[in-house]
C-alpha cells in the first residue's frame, strides 16, 4: 500500500487512525490496530523524552536496555503490518471531529483519518543549571525505574512538600544516605519533618544554583551561597508541560495536574480522540506506556467496529 498524502487541493485517503507520537505508546498501539487490519499513520518527530537515557528498566524482557534499541525493535516489528504506515514528521495542527480529522504537519502534509491517538509525552525542563544535562542519567524521576541503579548511594531529593515526602520514603528503601533539598522554604508538614528527622533524613532549605557534573553525571550541587555537596544522584521533580498542544486545541481538556483527561479506555475528553503513555498519566514508564498503547489501540478498534458493524 501506498502512502497517500496531498497538498490542500488534492483528495486523500481516509486512514482508520493517526497515531500522533511513535515511541511506546503509538508503537504498542499501532501495532494492536495492525493485527487488526486497520489502516494506520504514524506520524513521529523522532524526539523521545528520554533520549538521553542510556538504559531503560523495569519491563521486564527489556531490562537494561536502551530506549533506542527498544524502540527500534518495536519498530521493526510493528512494521511487518502492512495496513501500518509511517511518516517522520511533526504534527503542528489538527482539525475535524469524530469520524474526519484533519493533520498538518510541519512539512506542509495533510491526512485525514476517522480517529486520532495522541502519543505524544511530556516535555521536560529543569531550573537549576546542569539538571538538563543529567537529566534521565543522574537526575532521575522514578525509583523504580531508576533506584535499584543508584541503591545504597549518596542521593538527594530535589522536591518539596507532599511530593518531596513521597518520593523520599521510597528512596529511603534503597538508601539510607538520603538528604531532602526542598530548595527554598520547606511546605512538608510538622508531622512530615519529624518523621525525617527520625531516620537521621536531613531537610536543607537552602535554593540550588547548579549541577556539577562529568557527561551527565552529576558530582556536586552547588547552593547559592556557594557551598558545593558531593551527591551521586538527584531524584527531581522536573517542570514538565504537554510535548504536543494539538488536543487542547481540539477541546481536550486536561488534569490539574497538567495531564490529558482520558477515562479507562484511554479516551480523551472529545469523542474521536485517545491518548496513551507519558501525557495521559502519572505513571511515568516505558511498561505502563506499552501496556497504555496497547489498551488504547484495542479500545480503537472496538470504537470503530461497533460504528460500521
Amino acid at each position: 500500500m501506498q502512502l497517500q498524502i496531498r497538498s490542500k487541493m488534492n483528495a486523500t485517503k481516509l486512514f482508520d487512525v493517526i497515531i500522533i507520537g511513535g515511541s511506546y505508546a503509538g508503537l504498542s498501539a499501532a501495532m494492536t490496530l495492525g493485527r487488526s487490519l486497520r489502516d494506520v499513520l504514524v506520524i513521529d518527530a523522532g524526539d523521545p523524552c528520554n533520549k538521553q537515557t542510556p538504559h531503560s528498566h523495569n519491563f521486564i524482557t527489556h531490562d537494561g536496555d536502551t530506549p533506542a534499541n527498544i524502540s527500534a525493535k518495536a519498530r521493526k516489528q510493528v512494521e511487518v503490518y502492512k495496513t501500518v504506515q509511517f511518516v517522520s514528521d511533526e504534527a503542528i495542527e489538527g482539525k475535524g471531529e469524530n469520524g474526519n480529522f484533519e493533520v498538518n504537519t510541519k512539512s506542509g502534509k495533510i491526512f485525514q483519518a476517522k480517529k486520532l491517538l495522541f502519543a505524544t509525552g511530556l516535555k521536560d525542563t529543569h531550573e537549576v543549571k546542569g539538571f538538563d544535562a543529567c537529566w534521565g542519567i543522574s537526575v532521575i524521576h522514578c525509583p523504580y525505574c531508576h533506584g535499584y541503579e543508584v541503591r545504597d548511594k549518596k542521593i538527594g531529593v530535589v522536591s518539596n512538600g507532599e511530593h518531596a515526602f513521597h518520593i523520599t520514603k521510597l528512596v529511603y528503601n534503597l538508601s539510607k544516605n538520603v538528604i531532602v533539598y526542598t530548595n527554598g522554604k520547606s511546605t512538608l508538614t510538622d508531622e512530615q519533618t519529624a518523621k525525617l528527622a527520625n531516620r537521621n533524613i536531613m531537610v536543607g532549605e537552602d535554593k540550588l544554583v547548579e549541577a556539577i557534573h562529568d557527561k551527565g553525571q552529576v558530582k556536586k550541587i552547588v547552593f547559592e551561597d556557594g557551598r558545593a555537596v558531593e551527591v551521586d544522584a538527584l531524584f527531581v521533580k522536573p517542570n514538565s508541560t504537554q510535548h504536543c498542544t494539538i488536543p487542547e486545541k481540539l477541546g481536550c481538556k486536561l488534569t490539574e495536574h497538567g495531564f490529558l483527561q482520558v477515562d479507562d479506555f484511554q479516551q480523551t475528553t472529545v469523542p474521536g480522540i485517545y491518548a496513551a503513555g507519558d501525557n495521559s498519566t502519572m505513571i511515568r514508564a516505558v511498561a505502563a506506556a506499552v501496556a497504555a498503547g496497547n489498551k488504547a489501540g484495542a479500545v480503537i478498534n472496538h470504537d470503530l467496529t461497533d460504528e460500521t458493524f
